[in-house]
């Protein structure tokens, strides 16, 4: 049984790797199977938009075993995730990864969400990351799963470890920013880590991992 993940994004898929991986589990992205995320992300929700992308990578990969005369034999996974602020009412939200571009480097994102919050006092710095993951079976069975980490917006940009908002998100638990803590500590309370976990739960159950 394969799991495939609907990215192309590497550092992601280093992630999943880390959480999901076991000897003899074979995960990919939809990059290296030479697959294209073509439908638009028009939810309202983190869960739709991974449902959309779960959805039509599935289809495309039942079209696929079809035309070579096979099964699908692969659980599709896929994830929607985002920063929630509160000084924002919410955004950037499920526009995260588009807000500013999807183009503009996330240092001049980061750069933006700082001169936004500017002004904000102590107390109204809250912020959380989302992850929702959705997961569907070969037979169409569709799962979801989420996760949250919360914190705040730190008043600068620290770190090397992380990606996308990380260097912004402060955790007030560790004293540094989610782009300081080590990978292994990342996963064990990150947001896509949280959802990650659920969804392999939720597959053992179906003996599906």
């Amino acid at each position: 049984m394969k799991i495939v993940f609907a990215t192309g994004n590497e550092d992601k898929m280093r992630e999943v790797r880390e959480i999901l991986g076991a000897p003899g589990r074979e995960i990919l992205s939809i990059k290296e199977l030479g697959i294209q995320a073509e439908a638009e992300e028009n939810g309202s929700t983190f869960s739709e938009n991974a449902e959309i992308k779960a959805r039509e990578i599935h289809e495309k990969l039942r079209q696929r075993a079809l035309l070579q005369g096979e099964a699908l034999d692969a659980v599709v996974l896929a994830d929607d995730s985002g920063l929630c602020i509160d000084y924002l009412e919410g955004a950037p939200g499920v526009y995260s990864a588009r807000w500013l571009g999807h183009d503009t480097p996330y240092t001049e994102k980061n750069r933006m969400v700082l001169e936004k919050l500017r002004e904000a006092g102590a107390g109204q710095r809250g912020a959380r990351f989302v992850c929702a993951i959705c997961g569907v079976l070969e037979n169409g069975e569709v799962l979801h799963t989420e996760g949250v980490m919360e914190g705040e917006i730190a008043k600068e940009s620290s770190g090397e470890n992380g990606f996308g908002y990380d260097p912004i998100f402060w955790l007030p638990e560790y004293g540094m920013t989610s782009a300081q803590i080590s990978r292994e500590e990342k996963n064990r309370i990150s947001h896509r880590g949280k959802a990650l976990r659920a969804m392999k739960a939720l597959l053992e159950e179906r003996q599906k991992v």
